[in-house]
């Protein structure tokens, strides 16, 4: 513990050294909308957490709807005395702020490793999973894809309007995978790509996506489950803030035109030993076949966690590449769960079914929970895509009825927590059901 502290306070007096003109620290973690919650720190009082100074938030700020409000959920809430719980800093993480107006840092906290771990918080979730894998000598090396939006700053009447071309001044209205749109909006992308690296984030590839004003970025493959997931967060949070630096909004909306492609978060994970073999490898693929029929038998039961709001689950069964049904196949982008071409060193699923703005510590902790569960029953998948194209098994298509799958599935309860299940499953109960109080004008339009 001593050695932790002295560490922490290590990264924090360096911080201070090299970025002196940083006066306060925004300390941050994500709840369970995926949105970044927490408090703005003066750096002075950031060297004595570090040193070994309590931390603590209120336990129900991870509990926020996707609008930032509470919902009773059983005796959170409001009949808890809504307590604090205990937090602490994550290494490796206190970096710069470079967009906004002043100079600040941030830093991510978490209250997995705590004394007493908020059970339904996301990261302590992924903590648990990867633990438990840990225990069994299997080591998850992961990378996230994003896909995200670049819209114009301003709205019209609370509606997202085109980007501009930088070149030409005119809507970029073209659906279109031209490497001519990357050097026309060079500078936000160079800047998100750097910032993106400021913040020790491993990005690489940046493609420009079919959608109008559409990208996609690629994280490297990482060893460390918890990291991956930390990239994949501090990535939207940065983009979003470099975007409105260059005069446009970054959005991770999963789909915000109808008639184009939606926004997708694709994780790519392969499975090792100690010894660094390719667990899936072996006995001629036999536990990539297993742990296959392990992602699908739990994918209809994960919806709530990759469709995690009605807009998300506008997106499936769409334009390009979303599935309606759990299926998979080798090299097939139609299917949920795709086996990419590769050598026995690198044999990996790559998961594509979770929206760009689902969580990413859930998400990969429900990816994670089907493989365990697939290398654990030994069952043999239904056929793939390539085989056969109407192959695929029926997963819930609205919120309310994903609720239902997810709550009573042992499995899922077993592997990510019962406690979890529960809180998870009525936010986005209450969620589904607070979006359905707003009258639209099209009801209007339609029945008045």
């Amino acid at each position: 513990m001593k050695s932790h502290s002295s560490t922490l306070l290590a990264e924090v007096r360096s911080f201070r050294q090299n970025h002196p003109d940083v006066r306060y620290v925004d300390l941050i973690a994500l709840d369970i909308p995926g949105h970044f919650y927490g408090k703005r720190y003066p750096v002075e009082m950031l060297e004595k957490v570090a040193a070994g100074s309590p931390l603590k938030l209120p336990q129900n700020a991870v509990l926020l709807g996707a609008q930032g409000g509470l919902f009773k959920i059983g005796d959170y809430c409001f009949n808890d005395g809504d307590p604090d719980a205990n937090r602490r800093l994550v290494p490796g993480t206190l970096k710069p702020v470079t967009w906004e107006s002043q100079p600040l840092g941030q830093m991510l906290i978490t209250s997995d490793g705590t004394q007493a771990p908020i059970e339904f918080e996301p990261r302590e979730v992924l903590a648990k999973v990867l633990e438990r894998l840990q225990h069994q000598g299997i080591h998850p090396v992961v990378a996230f894809e994003l896909e995200f939006y670049l819209f114009d700053k301003q709205l019209d009447n609370g509606l997202p309007q085109f980007a501009r071309d930088p070149l030409s001044g005119d809507a970029d209205d073209q659906p279109n995978l031209h490497i001519e749109r990357l050097s026309r909006f060079n500078d936000v992308l160079d800047d998100m790509a750097q910032t993106a690296k400021d913040q020790g984030l491993d990005i690489t590839v940046i493609t420009a996506e079919i959608g109008p004003g559409q990208f996609e970025i690629n994280f490297g493959h990482c060893d460390d489950g918890l990291r991956a997931a930390d990239w994949a967060a501090l990535f939207c949070r940065s983009t979003r803030g470099v975007a409105l630096k260059h005069g446009y909004r970054a959005s991770f909306m999963a789909k915000p035109y109808l008639q184009f492609p939606g926004s997708g978060m694709h994780v790519h994970v392969s499975l090792y030993d100690a010894a660094g073999n390719n667990l899936l490898a072996a006995h001629q693929q036999q536990p990539l076949r297993h742990a296959v029929a392990g992602c699908l038998e739990l994918l209809p039961h994960c919806m709530p966690i990759f469709s995690p709001n009605h807009n998300a689950f506008r997106r499936l069964g769409g334009t390009v590449n979303a599935a309606t049904r759990a299926s998979w196949g080798f090299e097939d982008r139609d299917a949920c769960v795709r086996i990419p071409d590769s050598d026995p060193r690198n044999l990996r699923i790559e998961h594509r079914l979770a929206s760009a703005d689902a969580n990413p510590y859930l998400v990969l902790a429900a990816i994670l929970a089907g493989l365990e569960h697939g290398l654990e029953a030994k069952r043999e998948p239904i056929a793939p895509l390539n085989e056969d194209r109407n192959s695929g098994a029926d997963f819930p298509l609205e919120m309310l009825d994903a609720v239902r799958a997810m709550q009573q599935q042992p499995v899922l309860r077993d592997k990510l927590g019962a406690e979890f299940v529960d809180v998870y499953c009525e936010n986005k109960r209450q969620d589904h059901l607070a979006f359905q109080q707003e009258i639209q004008a099209r009801e209007y339009r339609w029945f008045l």
